[in-house]
């Protein structure tokens, strides 16, 4: 496909999600599939021009004077790819397939000053959520909400369990993979240029092998600074497809015991082929059509991960339609779940026993305000520093404390974005019952 062509896909794909009211997932699905003709680079083109317009969204439209998609587009080229409008133009006469050619309006548009909008225009954030920002990270706002135009890597956990994390970056290296000093059990793709495709994860035989998963680096690294090790008795209380229990069984060795557990039992469905896949042997999935399926667990758990449901403003780099279609009420619809499932989890912490808040949300209210509105009703229980469990768990190394020490807030939680830490973003908080 000619560069034109291409971006008049994108302009289809945009189209069809506002027309459609689809997500960007679905509609580029639609369209490859219509597409048959469209190759692997094709299709990576297209992919990335429309999820990077949907990252810059707001800050192209102020510059092009509309948020059709085919403005949106163009400004995508011109203001993110940085390709010159005589390039564009001339791409765009050269196919019969290419959107018409650029109007003055739209060079103009391409060239504009944008310096004088409102921070959250040029920061691409939502109006009513802007405020919600300014409170999570004060004179950073704008740094930080900008990290979350940027694309985002492909970072893979290495499954010990399986194979030493050494060998398993080898077979990685093939398509682009490399370590991370802070996390020695984790292989990062770097996130591709325009017309670039990732390396295909699930084509390395040691994906079929269980020695590799996709899991973002943060929430790897949430993992290991929970401390905990083998032997230990761990409730995951919103274990969805497994992500944080396969981890957790990898740092535990295979040793003590991880209940898996989820009160949508659909969330759970993957979960099973991924424990055989991963040689885990120390989980128990608890079903949630069960009569009573956590009773035996009461007052019994050496720590409660609860990874809470939540807006996922820390994933909007991977997924920027998101952003777009959040809106106020399900904001919170999320803050009563997770004051829920706290107020839930909250019994099956032994007493000297952790129970870890986690979310991928950036927002303190779903954040800072869910654990200090939890301890005002149950004094049983204290916040202790993420930094003080982590250096007792000693899982990580000297270069991963020194990115604990970067990310801890004035409270002592965790709290990682892609500003800060070059991962998406997350919080953590530690709560032990006394």
């Amino acid at each position: 496909m000619q560069d034109g062509a291409k971006a008049a896909a994108a302009i289809a794909v945009l189209t069809d999600m506002v027309d459609a009211k689809r997500p960007a997932k679905i509609a580029l699905k639609a369209w490859g599939r219509a597409a048959r003709y469209a190759g692997a680079r094709d299709r990576a083109y297209v992919s990335g021009l429309v999820l990077d317009a949907l990252r810059h969204k707001s800050a192209i439209a102020a510059a092009m004077g509309s948020d059709s998609p085919r403005s949106l587009v163009i400004g995508t080229l011109g203001r993110v790819w940085e390709r010159a409008a005589e390039k564009i133009d001339t791409d765009f006469t050269q196919s019969e397939h290419a959107p018409e050619p650029l109007t003055q309006e739209e060079k103009s548009g391409l060239q504009s000053d944008i310096s004088d909008e409102p921070e959250y225009v040029q920061a691409n954030v939502p109006k009513w959520l802007w405020p919600n920002f300014e409170r999570a990270f004060a004179e950073r706002v704008v740094a930080e909400a900008k990290g979350m135009n940027t694309r985002a890597p492909v970072d893979l956990r290495l499954n010990e369990l399986k194979r030493p994390a050494i060998d398993s970056l080898k077979a990685v290296s093939k398509i682009g993979g490399q370590g991370l000093e802070w996390l020695p059990t984790a292989a990062r793709i770097p996130a591709p240029s325009a017309d670039t495709r990732s390396g295909h994860v699930q084509s390395l035989p040691g994906f079929a092998k269980g020695w590799l998963e996709v899991q973002d680096a943060g929430s790897q690294f949430v993992t290991l600074c929970t401390g905990i090790g083998g032997g230990s008795q761990v409730l995951d209380y919103c274990a969805g497809g497994g992500g944080k229990t396969l981890a957790l069984a990898q740092q535990m060795q295979n040793k003590g015991q991880v209940f898996a557990y989820d009160r949508d039992g659909r969330r759970l469905v993957p979960i099973h082929a991924r424990l055989k896949r991963a040689g885990v042997r120390n989980v128990q999935v608890r079903d949630p059509r069960d009569d009573d399926p956590l009773g035996d667990l009461t007052g019994k758990m050496h720590a409660v991960l609860i990874d809470a449901p939540c807006t996922g403003t820390g994933t909007w780099r991977r997924h920027p339609d998101a952003k777009w279609r959040l809106r106020e009420g399900q904001l919170q619809v999320r803050m009563n779940e997770q004051a829920q499932v706290l107020r839930q989890a909250a019994p099956f912490a032994r007493s000297g026993g952790m129970m870890f808040y986690v979310t991928c949300s950036l927002l303190a209210e779903e954040n800072e305000d869910q654990v200090d509105g939890f301890l005002a009703e149950h004094n049983e229980f204290t916040r202790v520093s993420i930094g003080e469990i982590a250096k007792l768990g000693g899982l990580l190394n000297p270069a991963g404390l020194l990115m604990l020490e970067k990310c801890l807030t004035a409270s002592g939680d965790l709290r990682m974005s892609p500003h800060s830490a070059d991962t998406d973003g997350f919080y953590m908080a530690a709560l032990r019952r006394e």
